[in-house]
């Protein structure tokens, strides 16, 4: 299995920074935290640098509210700029993970949103029925919390099998320190 180390000057790199900022304010241009955060970007997003390159960073506590869309779920929403550093993140170590994926995962992937699960869904269901000349079944299941009770020693240990690079172990515990701290999971 091929190992990745030396990933962290990327991930801490201005230009990495710049376009997790882009991404991160994406649809939210209009957003207070956004504006203020771009009344002094390039000092934000350095100090974001220097915070990483030196190893203060740490986020800052995740707001919750409750969403009622159709049914009530608790929400954790973290601060713009620490959205900044998931993207600055996600940047660097999705490709890594990404040929590891099913072909027909589609949660957060890019080029496999709903029309991409439509369409497969469409396959299947012609696949099972015959072409929709019998009757076929599907389970629709949802894991209550999922994302909150998932093993956080579980899910490093398996990003450490591909990531070596102690800094970058070190910021997704981070993360997952803050997740854990905010949204109701076991602390690691």
């Amino acid at each position: 299995m091929k190992t990745y180390n030396n990933l962290y000057a990327q991930i801490c790199n201005i230009k990495n920074l710049y376009l997790a900022y882009k991404k991160a304010r994406k649809g939210k241009t209009k957003k207070d935290y956004v504006i203020n955060f771009e009344k002094d970007l390039w000092k934000n997003l350095l100090k974001l640098q220097e915070e990483l390159k030196n190893q203060t960073y740490s986020l800052l506590p995740l707001k919750t509210f409750i969403l009622r869309d159709p049914k009530t779920r608790k929400i954790s929403k973290s601060d713009f700029r620490d959205r900044i550093i998931h993207h600055a993140l996600i940047r660097i170590i999705e490709p890594i993970f990404e040929k590891t994926f099913i072909y027909d995962s589609c949660a957060n992937r890019i080029g496999k949103g709903n029309l991409f699960a439509l369409k497969r869904f469409e396959s299947f269901q012609r696949k099972v029925t015959c072409n929709l000349s019998s009757n076929g079944f599907c389970f629709k299941a949802d894991i209550k919390h999922y994302f909150q009770e998932v093993d956080h020693e579980v899910l490093l240990k398996i990003i450490s099998r591909k990531i070596k690079d102690e800094k970058v172990i070190w910021l997704i515990k981070k993360i997952l320190q803050n997740v854990a701290n905010g949204g109701g999971a076991k602390q690691f």
